[in-house]
């Protein structure tokens, strides 16, 4: 792989982020959660950390690791398809944990859509436990949020 930079994500990025989350199927909210405003404000908050994976100035991966204090959360993880089965997404994996074990936090989760096999896998062989027995709600003020 050639030069590979992980670095915070900036708001200039938001663009190529997007179109990044789109050829991967994250399920992308433009009207809501994942406007451009909205992310602005989040990655100004020290509760999250947004990191990009840079490669010749091309956005190739993305994750955004997030805590409420007790629990913390990784998200939005992405990677190009043709960087993928190189360890990418175990990287970006590995500096979402350490950030937020450098936050306190002791309890790592991530929510992974149903027929997600390689995020399924990827987690499992990181050591993560999955958790048949937990049924998630949720209260959307929108649709669209």
């Amino acid at each position: 792989m050639k030069e590979l930079i992980i670095r915070n994500f900036k708001i200039e990025d938001y663009e190529k982020t997007m179109e990044l989350w789109k050829l991967t199927e994250l399920p992308y909210k433009p009207l809501g959660r994942d406007r451009k405003e909205r992310i602005k404000k989040e990655i100004e908050k020290d509760i999250n950390l947004f990191l990009v994976a840079e490669i010749e100035g091309k956005i190739v991966g993305t994750v955004l690791a997030t805590h409420d204090g007790r629990k913390g959360w990784i998200n939005r993880l992405a990677v190009h398809p043709d960087y993928r089965k190189k360890g990418l997404a175990t990287k970006l994996v590995k500096y979402a944990e350490d950030w937020l074990s450098s936050q306190g936090i002791e309890i790592i989760a991530c929510l992974i859509e149903e027929g997600n096999e390689p995020s399924m896998r990827l987690f499992k062989k990181l050591g993560y436990r999955e958790h048949r027995d937990i049924i998630y709600f949720t209260k959307r003020k929108y649709p669209e949020v």
